[in-house]
């Protein structure tokens, strides 16, 4: 018996966006000491905000193209909420692009791959593309005008990023990073520091506010207490 095959349809196959692509995020300890500096500082910097800040996280710029993809080794995004990703996949952020995109190179990195992400990162919209190379202390940026990432260059030693309000500043030819107040980005062990230091510090201001309010709450029940003796001493005189 041949069964009708007129209404039969083929299975619709999934497209799959890995979360990984296989690549270690740092080939040298110097490179992944950078990573996470700007990736832990840049967190706080913006902490609270509506901006996701991500490591070696791969953005998807094209549904339905899991092959069109980069893992940039800081990703900022404006706009887009905090969060766990397992990937950037766009057309679930609201399709907004990377903001701001940072690559620390490394001695396996080449010219012409650096040139291949400044197209992608063009092509795809990225507002911002720094790249760092700490063996060499060497530090390059571009910015996009009229959707064209342009070379920018450092004014006496110190490049501001438009979007993000840092700095990156070649002092004494060793490169430095710093928040918008000026101050130098930290390593994870004094952020760390900084933030258990906050913590003491608001407990202690809690605490405070709650022995204020106890001791307002005591002297009026003893406000009422008085005034409920006055009155039965008014009446006791009548």
């Amino acid at each position: 018996m041949t069964l009708p095959t007129k209404n039969i349809h083929p299975l619709k196959q999934e497209i799959i966006y890995p979360d990984s692509d296989g690549k270690p995020m740092a080939d040298n300890t110097l490179q992944a000491l950078w990573i996470v500096l700007l990736y832990s500082n840049l967190r706080a910097l913006f902490s609270g905000k509506d901006v996701f800040v991500a490591a070696d996280l791969l953005w998807y710029p094209v549904k339905g193209d899991p092959k069109t993809r980069v893992a940039p080794d800081v990703l900022v995004s404006f706009d887009r909420p905090e969060g766990y990703r397992g990937s950037y996949k766009q057309w679930e952020e609201n399709d907004q692009p990377l903001t701001v995109v940072f690559e620390v190179i490394s001695p396996s990195y080449s010219g012409m791959e650096m040139l291949k992400k400044r197209d992608f990162y063009e092509q795809y919209g990225v507002s911002e593309f720094i790249i760092l190379d700490p063996q060499k202390n060497e530090f390059y940026a571009y910015v996009a005008k009229e959707g064209k990432l342009e070379k920018s260059q450092m004014l006496d030693g110190i490049w501001t990023s438009p979007k993000l309000g840092i700095s990156i500043q070649l002092i004494e030819g060793e490169l430095k990073a710093f928040y918008p107040d000026g101050s130098a980005f930290k390593l994870v062990e004094d952020l760390k520091e900084e933030k258990e230091a906050l913590q003491v510090e608001n407990k202690a201001l809690q605490a405070e506010k709650e022995a204020a309010l106890k001791a307002e709450k005591t002297a009026l029940q003893e406000v009422e207490l008085l005034k409920k003796r006055l009155r039965e001493l008014e009446e006791k005189s009548e």
